[in-house]
């Protein structure tokens, strides 16, 4: 995966390298220099260059990572905990799934810095149950990570003892919920807990807890390597660093780019994605993976790739997820898809949840297929909004936004469901 013109790489400059997931082909490219560096700095300095740097979440929440580890509290007599979420389950989404396949040491080296920083000594990765693949290769790594040394006992010769273990969830998209992963790990039902209290504060058994996602972890080298304010050179002001996008629709050239945050969204598609397949005229365009709102035509030309271009059209980058739709394309039956799958992965702890991505699933799909009455689109509104902000997590305003948001955009084609059935 060579680098292409409008690439900014540092989570994918050495990603095609042969045998990269071997610690010894890894170490050739300088692997594990950053976490050295990292084990001769004091933690509190290590958080400070994070924060530095101006890294956010890059699982969907955005939250700075630097600010997540200043608040796990110190000297409580118990445990810390750091969980990697490797439980990449939002359709559209696919990066974590390239890290984990073809550069696993990446992520082990950013878990034993994100370790040092927090003063944890016992990690979990927790991995999507379908990625049999990429769990096979993570352990192989974790265990090669052991035997030379960077995990275990005294890690290069400073005290410090770090154990890490894989988890294989079992299919539940709730569980990429970093309380719902924070449940299954214990043994329990793969559900959200309420916050407050926070896992930094309360989490895994009831210990401080940070979770962090696979590519944020694997960002940590680089910033270590380079210094937080030089990855804060890349992107905007708000948005800093580099990206990865997952592009995937009617696209010439789907697949996994890494862009500086801030690039013009045209430059994803145009240019790297080969623009629309067959020539197809755009539609629209979910940005962040399927619980985000979409994008239309107009708002697709000037939009560029960080959170608060996103936020200024009422959407997100969520996971990174970008679905290109062509004009030939229904969005009902897309919605009506992705309604389908909400309704089927919600685990039913909350009743607006539970019921309503049932009820948006149902009335889409009839007007999907032709059987929609005139209340149908009062209905979803009335479902969806009723759904946003009344639940423990956010699954039921995932299943929510896109339909509110396919509303407020695309509304003619709702409303042409309708004139179809009574000119029948």
């Amino acid at each position: 995966m060579p680098a292409l013109a409008k690439e900014k790489q540092i989570l994918l400059r050495h990603i095609d390298t042969p045998n990269l997931s071997q610690i010894s082909v890894y170490e050739e490219v300088g692997g594990y220099q950053a976490a050295k560096k990292a084990y001769g700095m004091e933690p509190a300095n290590i958080i400070e260059d994070v924060k530095a740097s101006g890294l956010r979440g890059r699982g969907g929440a955005g939250f700075p990572t630097g600010m997540k580890w200043g608040f796990v509290p110190q000297n409580t007599g118990k445990p810390i905990y750091l969980l990697c979420n490797a439980d990449e389950s939002e359709p559209g989404c696919f990066k974590d799934r390239v890290i984990i396949e073809k550069n696993p040491h990446a992520i082990i080296e950013g878990i034993l810095i994100a370790a040092r920083a927090i003063n944890s000594h016992k990690s979990y990765i927790y991995i999507r149950g379908e990625y049999a693949k990429g769990a096979r290769i993570l352990q192989m790594a974790i265990d090669e990570a052991y035997q030379r040394g960077f995990l275990g006992k005294n890690i290069l010769g400073t005290g410090f003892d770090l154990d890490l273990v894989l988890h294989r969830g079992a299919g539940a998209y709730i569980c990429g919920e970093e309380t719902g992963l924070i449940s299954s790990l214990e043994g329990k039902k793969g559900q959200p807990k309420l916050k407050p209290p926070f896992p930094a504060v309360s989490g895994y058994l009831g210990c401080p807890t940070v979770v962090n996602n696979v590519e944020t972890l694997s960002t940590l080298p680089w910033i270590l390597a380079h210094g937080g304010k030089t990855y804060a050179t890349y992107g905007t002001e708000k948005s800093a660093g580099t990206r990865l996008f997952c592009l995937s629709g009617w696209v010439n050239k789907p697949g996994v780019y890494e862009l500086e945050l801030g690039t013009p969204l045209r430059v994803l598609i145009d240019e790297l994605g080969g623009g629309l397949k067959d020539g197809a005229t755009l539609k629209a365009v979910i940005p962040g993976g399927s619980s985000t709102p979409p994008l239309t035509p107009a708002e697709v030309a000037e939009a560029t790739l960080d959170f608060e271009c996103m936020a200024k059209y009422g959407s997100f980058l969520g996971a990174g997820g970008v679905i290109v739709i062509p004009e030939h394309v229904s969005l009902l039956k897309i919605l009506e898809t992705i309604s389908e799958f909400y309704w089927d992965e919600s685990c039913g702890q909350c009743t607006p949840c539970r019921e309503g991505t049932g009820w948006l699933f149902r009335i889409l799909k009839h007007l999907h297929e032709g059987r929609g009455t005139s209340t149908d689109i009062e209905d979803l509104k009335k479902t969806a909004g009723n759904m946003m902000g009344t639940t423990i997590c956010a699954l039921a305003d995932a299943a929510a936004m896109p339909v509110l948001g396919f509303l407020k955009k695309f509304p003619d084609e709702f409303y042409a469901a309708l004139r179809e059935r009574e000119g029948q």
